[in-house]
């Protein structure tokens, strides 16, 4: 089977392909692990826009490291319909690939690469379909949000928003290029990521009393989450249409201890919460915390006054509930030819825009399948699909 390295080949040989693949080609070779400055790749972009004279604007993390960019195709200013697409993307470090993971690679009607399914291929086709959406003149604009961080905590989106506030280009609604095959996505569940301290008093294993266990009042607090994760089973809420259909919460980390022969001092541990619409998991926090401060912190405070628990919000993301009957829903099921919606587990930017007042709605190319994942793909079909589903999307909301 004869394989092609983009990055390498000719540029004429890959426009051949598409403009398209071009793109991704281009975006991949950018190493935007969430970890690392996306400026380049941002810088990038901005020229491209630059040459085919469309507008935007930066808008920069507290380090000055990474960026968004909001771009605007016709008039810039309100209304309209927003593309959007994350450039971070997950780490490649421990996973097998059969290539270089920043050089795009072709084969069998697939296209290697990090980042192509989640989600470079999507903002290779935005940025793609620009000259096309410029020649249709249309009578309100498109927005382009490219933005930063959302596979650790969607800040970039968030501060995106602010900068939406401040330049006053908001758009009427917001596509999010999630990869779902194409299918329109109109919910999913809500996150937030908890990180739990517990500090104990040390002592010599031969004498507990004397001591107060970090990790044993840890583990107290983690059987109550795996009860509670059990009753979020048993008696929900469920929520047709999520796998699974109630909100789920549990603990993905824990460390603590220094030596067998020790008494722990200090514990710490992670977790989460994934609550479908009707949950609230700032108030799941609230009853854990009241949990711990009456339950188990007492026998450690009468040890050791300064022992006890802290709770750090890591992130947290909020639901996406379009309604069915939404103009937005019906569009997009009619471009696509979709006649029924989806909802996932997972969390996107979807939810931040639906919250700051822009309906929101998810369909992308690609599978969640084959992201995050050693040889990433995404099928050139899904990528050509894409393309057409951007264009009628824009000429059906902004004509």
């Amino acid at each position: 089977m004869q394989t092609v390295t983009l990055a390498e080949a000719e540029p004429a040989d890959i426009l051949s392909r598409s403009a398209t693949v071009d793109l991704l080609a281009r975006l991949v070779a950018f190493d935007t692990t969430s970890d690392r400055s996306n400026l380049p790749l941002i810088q990038y972009i901005a020229a491209y826009l630059e040459g085919l004279g469309v507008p935007y604007r930066l808008s920069h993390d507290e380090t000055g490291e990474k960026a968004n960019l909001h771009a605007v195709i016709g008039q810039p200013g309100p209304g309209g319909l927003a593309l959007s697409g994350h450039v971070d993307t997950v780490p490649v470090t421990g996973q097998t690939w059969s290539s270089d993971p920043f050089t795009l690679r072709a084969e069998g009607g697939r296209l290697y690469g990090r980042g192509s399914a989640d989600m470079k291929g999507f903002v290779a086709s935005m940025l793609a379909a620009v000259p096309d959406l410029q020649a249709a003149r249309l009578a309100r604009p498109v927005h382009l949000f490219i933005s930063y961080d959302e596979e650790i905590s969607c800040n970039g989106a968030r501060r995106l928003i602010e900068d939406i506030v401040l330049s006053g280009w908001k758009p009427d609604l917001c596509l999010v290029g999630e990869p779902s095959l194409l299918a329109p996505i109109t919910g999913h569940k809500g996150r937030l990521a908890l990180r739990v301290r517990v500090r104990g008093r040390a002592g010599h294993s031969s004498n507990p009393a004397r001591g107060v266990n970090a990790v044993a009042a840890a583990a107290e607090a983690i059987a109550w989450i795996s009860r509670d994760a059990a009753r979020f089973a048993a008696h929900g809420p469920f929520v047709p249409g999520y796998e699974p259909p109630h909100s789920t919460c549990h603990v993905g980390q824990m460390h603590g201890g220094h030596a067998i022969n020790i008494i722990p001092d200090e514990a710490w541990f992670e977790m989460e919460w994934r609550s479908v619409p009707g949950d609230d998991f700032f108030a799941e926090l609230a009853r854990f915390e009241a949990h711990v401060r009456q339950a188990i912190e007492p026998a450690m405070k009468a040890v050791d006054p300064a022992s006890g628990f802290t709770f750090q919000v890591l992130n947290w993301i909020p639901g996406l509930a379009l309604p069915e009957d939404h103009p937005l829903t019906d569009v997009v099921r009619q471009v696509t030819g979709r006649n029924q919606t989806g909802r996932v587990s997972y969390g996107t930017e979807a939810g931040l825009y639906q919250e700051a007042g822009i309906p929101a709605i998810v369909c992308g190319p690609g599978s969640i399948d084959q992201a995050h994942q050693g040889d990433e793909w995404i099928a050139e079909t899904e990528l050509s699909a894409c393309d057409r589903f951007i264009r009628r999307m824009a000429e059906r909301v902004c004509r």
